[in-house]
């Protein structure tokens, strides 16, 4: 029998365009909707909440495969957009998520960079493929990452 896990949220309404949530780790905010749809500027929005969410588990996962693959990691950054449809009938459907994370890993002395690359590149394709966010999403994803090698 599968395994599962309960992850809770608790929301509620604050007047005009804004909402208050808590999440089951602990943190709490305000948070409301785009300026786009009526909502307030400066605040998290449901549409930044989907593509960090999905910016966060991949960047976890990478860690993960990095930690399993040997990988000694530098530094990472992520910047991802979330690109949003609007219908004509005001229907809304993201439909593609572009991830551009910058990795620098040590290279261990007298390796290839180019089988460092490699490896970089197949712990990028475990963090997709693991990551429970991006699996559950059905937006297309595209991960182009900018790698860089130190001795």
């Amino acid at each position: 029998m599968a395994e599962t896990a309960t992850y809770t949220t608790d929301v509620s309404w604050k007047g005009d365009h804004w909402g208050h949530i808590v999440m089951g780790n602990g943190p709490q905010m305000m948070f409301s909707a785009p300026p786009d749809a009526y909502g307030h500027a400066g605040v998290l929005t449901p549409e930044d909440a989907f593509v960090a969410a999905a910016n966060t588990c991949v960047m976890m996962m990478f860690l993960w495969a990095c930690e399993r693959f040997k990988i000694d990691l530098v530094s990472y950054t992520c910047r991802t957009d979330g690109v949003k449809q609007i219908a004509l009938d005001r229907t809304e459907l993201f439909t593609h998520l572009r991830f551009w994370p910058e990795i620098t890993v040590r290279a261990n002395a007298g390796d290839d960079p180019a089988v460092t690359e490699k490896r970089i590149r197949r712990a990028l394709v475990s963090a997709q493929k693991y990551s429970l966010v991006a699996n559950s999403v059905k937006s297309e994803i595209v991960i182009e990452p900018t790698i860089i090698i130190t001795p």
